[in-house]
């Protein structure tokens, strides 16, 4: 998850799953990829930012797609975000504290949440 300015960057798949349609860039662990070089690259790939991982934030069954998922807090160091994987992503968004329930609806992970609480200033 990537937090600059005051906001927090999402994605939003082209295919949704359930009622997961905007999320924080997210993919696959590479063989071989540890889940903090995994999000630097996947942050890359989807939203064209280069980031740094800063600190892992906790892991989980995700509720919708039952399927596990770690938390890593990310800073940008260069690129500007953008659809930057045209065949999953349709939209990109720096999303505002109090706009997050209208992105993400169902809740955040409380890892997830303390930690934007704390770096966005809520």
């Amino acid at each position: 998850m990537v937090v600059h300015e005051g906001r927090v960057l999402l994605v939003k798949r082209r295919v949704a799953e359930g009622r997961l349609s905007w999320q924080f860039p997210a993919g696959k662990v590479e063989q071989g990829e540890t889940f903090e070089e995994a999000a630097v690259r996947e942050t890359k790939e989807e939203a064209g930012l280069d980031v740094v991982a800063v600190s892992r934030l906790g892991e989980r069954v995700h509720p919708i797609t039952g399927r596990p998922v770690s938390y890593t807090a990310c800073e940008v160091v260069g690129g500007t975000a953008h659809v930057a994987d045209l065949d999953e992503i349709a939209e990109v968004a720096w999303v505002a504290p109090w706009e997050i329930p209208r992105y993400i609806p169902y809740g955040l992970f409380e890892p997830v949440r303390r930690h934007l609480d704390s770096a966005l200033q809520t």
